[in-house]
């Protein structure tokens, strides 16, 4: 505590003592008809420590801030009396005459205390309303105990803190580090918002923060209440309490906490995307009932009921700002990497505190793995290995992360195909320059987006494309069921889906959406609204294809059941054939690694059996097992018994002509 504010707060105790005085000789001449000349000497000695406060006492605050009469603020200091000096337990059962109440009660303070009123008694009355006063149980209203709420009893001993009821709730928003110039001037807008509003004498507004990008929200809003000198807290929708007597609570008690520390509220709608019913109902009574300044973050612009709202998009930062941000934590680092810095602001859509984290997390790993200085290609690596670790975090809960450990080797594809795979590898790597340097992207962003369909039955080698285009392009690989993307609700697909994107969009991480036909099958004739509900599915999740600045790819065993429509929209399409026999010859050599002991594997043959290629894999793996427990290399009888297995799995005989001669 610095020395004035040391001062202030020594200064504020002996007003506080001096206020109490008063009331003290106010019971003392009720209790015993004591002279009014006591009472008069309290109060002279209450303004000479008035006039050597080097500020406003907090007792003077609260009465200011909550309109308390003269007769509430006495009862007040009354209750404050009972907690901060012995002897007014004493004297509140002297001055009620019977001795079994040595506690304050409504009946006393309107007997004993100046310019009493029935009104301050009501629960709409300041010292109720704003629950300055708490009411115990008694036979009468009257004569009722009262005791003085413990956060108002610490605000006028001048001790801050928050109300430890809204501790579970309400959490501290961190301060914002330093902002990009977009969003700086956004927060700079949000201020002048609040400022103009507060000058006209009307209600705030709520700002309603709006996009996908919730740490920016979070630091623009923690810097809009820098500029405006406020405290600010955070709630999470998910947090608010859905009974309505403990929201109306919680909204009063978090207005009585705005008014005595000047606070705003960041409510945090972001992760609130289910259909709850009560949980939107809650989260629109808190818009209602919160008067003081409040953020609302959400994806999308909601509605109030009544209470005015000035939306905002928050955007993540330029690339230019990106560059910027980089640039500034590499420091004299940065222009000896070659080009890394700009291909990284190419592929990650980061914010600055990401691309902080970034830079600690690849140099501490270098510190950890080399004694001497990283050269500027490892530097490069461990960058965009980091950077691919922290765009991670938000698809890890809505899609399967893929590790990839296969190549081109072991893709075995006609050359046709192969070609079509490297020419996508190609376009994502190189969008960049005919994107943004070339113009091509400044036309819009519809139909920027790398889309792909991969088609052909179960176990042609679809995944491992996907897998080996990941390890080309160092790229995460995240594998999303649309079944379960699905949803009967109206609208809820689409939230699953966005969810998704809005995730992968960071880091331009390759999606892979299996079983395309389970929301992209024909497109039915519009007959109901479960028809055109439907339709929308489809045209939102290709809106936000063609808008994804990484690799779409979608897998379907049944391409003859895609709309055309839906298929000019992609701009790749492969077919994964079923193997010929020389492709599954070819399978056979590749499937055992170079540890695997074999022995007389006769590979023409094993090409006899007519599966695609992931059933091989599965013959191979159940084959190598069968040798491992019998202490032998894997043989043709293993791999025969293994066969027979796998058949047996997909209910299709095994005919003769496939394993003649194997055993």
């Amino acid at each position: 505590m610095s020395g004035a504010a040391a001062e202030w707060s020594r200064a504020n105790q002996r007003y506080l003592m001096a206020a109490l005085d008063v009331v003290r000789a106010a019971l003392e001449r009720h209790a015993s008809g004591g002279a009014e000349s006591r009472v008069d000497a309290a109060r002279r000695a209450l303004d000479e420590a008035a006039a050597g406060l080097p500020g406003v006492p907090a007792l003077a605050t609260l009465c200011d801030t909550f309109g308390l009469a003269p007769f509430e603020r006495d009862t007040l200091l009354l209750c404050a009396g009972m907690e901060l000096s012995a002897s007014f337990a004493l004297l509140c059962a002297e001055a009620q005459g019977d001795g079994q109440r040595p506690f304050p009660t409504w009946g006393l303070a309107l007997a004993a205390l100046d310019e009493p009123g029935w009104a301050a008694l009501s629960p709409e009355a300041p010292l109720r309303r704003w629950r300055l006063v708490e009411v115990g149980a008694g036979p009468a209203l009257t004569r009722a105990p009262l005791r003085i709420d413990e956060r108002i009893l610490h605000y006028l001993a001048g001790v801050r803190h928050r109300d430890e009821r809204l501790a579970g709730v309400v959490q501290p928003l961190p301060a914002a580090g330093e902002l990009v110039p977009s969003h700086r001037a956004l927060a700079e807008q949000l201020a002048a918002t609040w400022a103009r509003a507060a000058g006209t004498g009307e209600r705030l507004p709520a700002l309603q923060l709006c996009g996908a990008e919730p740490t920016g929200k979070r630091a623009i809003a923690a810097a809009t209440c820098g500029l405006l000198e406020l405290d600010v807290g955070m709630v999470s929708a998910h947090s608010l309490p859905l009974v309505p007597g403990e929201l109306d609570t919680l909204v009063r008690l978090w207005e009585r906490e705005s008014a005595l520390d000047a606070a705003a509220l960041f409510l945090d709608c972001d992760a609130s995307d289910a259909p709850d019913p009560a949980r939107e109902e809650a989260v629109a009574r808190l818009i209602e009932g919160v008067h003081g300044p409040l953020f609302v973050a959400s994806h999308q612009p909601r509605r109030s009921r009544g209470r005015p709202m000035v939306n905002f998009d928050v955007r993540k930062p330029t690339t230019t700002e990106q560059r910027e941000v980089w640039a500034g934590v590499l420091g004299e680092l940065a222009p000896t990497l070659n080009g890394a810095v700009e291909t990284l602001v190419s592929q990650f859509d980061v914010t600055a505190p990401t691309i902080r984290a970034a830079c600690a997390g690849a140099l501490g790993r270098l510190a950890a793995e080399h004694e001497d200085p990283a050269s500027p290609a490892e530097l490069g690596e461990a960058l965009w290995d980091s950077c691919r670790v922290q765009a991670r975090r938000g698809l890890d809960e809505l899609a399967q992360w893929i590790e990839t450990t296969t190549s081109w080797d072991d893709l075995i594809l006609p050359e046709p195909q192969r070609s079509v795979l490297r020419e996508i590898a190609a376009q994502v790597r190189r969008r960049s320059v005919v994107y943004d340097r070339w113009g091509f992207g400044s036309r819009g962003g519809r139909g920027l987006g790398v889309t792909a369909l991969f088609a052909g039955e179960s176990g042609t080698g679809k995944t491992t494309a996907a897998e080996v285009l990941a390890g080309e392009l160092r790229l995460d690989l995240y594998r999303i069921d649309l079944a379960t993307m699905v949803s009967k609700y109206i609208g809820e697909t689409e939230k699953n889906l966005r969810r998704v994107f809005d995730a992968a969009e960071e880091g331009g991480t390759i999606l892979l959406f299996d079983e395309a036909d389970a929301l992209f099958g024909k497109r039915s004739e519009v007959k109901d609204s479960h028809d055109r509900h439907a339709n929308i599915e489809v045209s939102y999740l290709l809106q936000r294809m063609e808008a994804y600045r990484g690799l779409a790819i979608l897998t379907t065993n049944l391409k003859e059941a895609l709309d055309t429509a839906f298929l000019r929209r992609l701009r790749f399409v492969v077919h994964f054939p079923f193997p010929d026999p020389a492709t599954r010859a070819e399978i056979w050599r590749r499937v055992f690694p170079g540890a695997a002991p074999v022995e007389g594997l006769d590979y023409a043959a094993l090409a006899r059996l007519n599966v695609s290629g992931g059933h091989i894999r599965n013959i191979a793996l159940n084959g190598a097992f069968l040798a491992a427990e019998e202490g032998t290399p894997v043989r043709m009888s293993h791999l025969l018994r293994a066969a027979r297995s796998e058949y047996a799995k997909l209910e299709k005989p095994l005919a003769d002509s496939e394993v003649r001669g194997w055993a």
